[in-house]
């Protein structure tokens, strides 16, 4: 299943997505949104399941998707350098003394302000910084509690996937220490979406293509398999003495390609058209858009 957000009547709600016939089922309102069905377990999806026969279809071209979750439990959950091409193509570009290849997963967060929806803009704002980088990413929600969860029982915590790209600051980054929450956490800066794909759709997350076009350009193109931690990986290091709960979001890494790491670099600026997609999972469309920031 396919659950999207959108507001009908002013109210937001929840619906099933039929890719193939560009339509959405709209749930009933009882069912609660996307953010309800995700805290709800199996009962709940099961109940959108059933409650999306027979129910109103729109076309999606009359609805405007917003970012399937808004209601977060904590800041927005984040691996860094999880595609060794990635790693490798900054090397001599971070402005601080390079480490060497990790060993464990790179965990970092950003704040949950940043997240728009699949077709909202990018705010940028040249003041607050120049170097606005693009970051496509596979995004996981868990939806079952845990804390220690072995690899092996880690893809059974998993909800689903989204469609995510990390935009990043990159002189933020540098300004700060290098450490990456500051230039991560600019608000309405990370598209999110365009609905949420259930695990049951998604057989095999390490089996995922990526790609990001910048106008029309296609500057990221890469499979999960290049991943260096997989995603049940990345859930058993990160759970180890940390309870996940359902409704955490957690973005898996982006592949090489980056503006940063580019000769010359690539920048976003104000008029991009930013396209992020992921077989399977769907794609956003962002402009990004002069905004005061600061």
């Amino acid at each position: 299943m396919r659950l999207a957000s959108f507001t009908v009547d002013g109210r937001r709600r929840a619906g099933a997505v039929d890719e193939a016939a560009a339509a959405v089922a709209v749930l009933p309102e009882r069912l609660g949104t996307v953010d309800d069905l995700v805290r709800g377990g199996p009962a709940a999806l099961d109940a959108a399941r059933a409650a999306a026969d027979g129910a109103p279809v729109l076309p999606l071209t009359a609805v405007r998707l917003e970012s399937p979750l808004q209601r977060f439990n904590r800041d927005i959950l984040c691996t860094g350098w999880n595609y060794w091409d990635h790693f490798e193509e900054s090397r001599g570009k971070r402005g601080h003394e390079d480490p060497d290849r990790p060993i464990r997963p790179t965990f970092f967060t950003k704040g949950p302000d940043t997240v728009i929806g699949p077709g909202d803009d990018i705010a940028y704002d040249a003041a607050l910084s120049t170097q606005w980088d693009y970051e496509a990413e596979i995004a996981l929600v868990i939806g079952r509690d845990g804390r220690s969860i072995p690899e092996s029982e880690a893809l059974q915590h998993v909800l689903g996937y989204l469609v995510a790209n990390d935009v990043s600051q990159r002189d933020l980054q540098r300004a700060h220490g290098g450490q990456w929450l500051k230039g991560k956490s600019i608000d309405a800066t990370m598209p999110l979406g365009p609905w949420l794909t259930t695990a049951d759709e998604v057989p095999d997350p390490g089996a995922l293509h990526v790609q990001c076009e910048v106008n029309g350009v296609l500057l990221q193109n890469a499979s999960s398999a290049q991943m260096a931690f997989p995603v049940a990986r990345l859930i058993a290091e990160l759970s180890r003495g940390m309870t996940l709960r359902a409704g955490d979001v957690l973005l898996t890494g982006t592949p090489s390609g980056i503006g940063s790491a580019r000769d010359p670099q690539i920048f976003l600026d104000d008029g991009d058209l930013v396209v992020t997609r992921v077989a399977g999972l769907g794609e956003l469309r962002n402009r990004v858009a002069a905004t005061a920031l600061v």
